[in-house]
């Protein structure tokens, strides 16, 4: 048996506000909210099988963060698939968040975006 990726969970600071980019620059939907873990709030967005759960806790009590990529845990970044890489890096724009790093190698090519949380995304199309 192989295990899948169901989803991941995720702290934002306004789970709405990032639903509402994802939806309209992934395609997603939104496929539940409503509180969770410590009276805090969730929102869960994605595809029929695979999503992110959007956190944000109770009053949104938010801690100052580490660099990820040195913090044992920290998220590094997400990572999605898309069949034209060329139209996302134009809509990462247009939506406000500035498309960066690019790199074409195999077995693809890839660029890397932030957003207003800091929290990386890798845009991958696999050739």
């Amino acid at each position: 048996m192989t295990a899948q990726l169901e989803h991941a969970n995720v702290t934002v600071s306004d789970p709405d506000a990032t639903a509402k980019w994802m939806c309209d620059l992934f395609g997603w939907h939104v496929r539940w909210t409503g509180g969770s873990r410590e009276v805090g709030y969730s929102v869960h967005v994605g595809t029929d099988s695979r999503y992110l759960a959007l956190y944000v806790p109770k009053d949104g009590g938010l801690k100052a963060r580490q660099d990820n990529y040195t913090t044992p845990g920290g998220l590094n970044h997400i990572a999605v698939v898309v069949d034209d890489i060329q139209t996302m890096r134009t809509r990462v724009n247009e939506i406000g968040f500035t498309a960066g790093e690019h790199y074409d190698y195999e077995p693809g090519q890839r660029f890397y975006f932030h957003d207003h949380d800091g929290i990386e995304y890798e845009v991958v199309q696999y050739d």
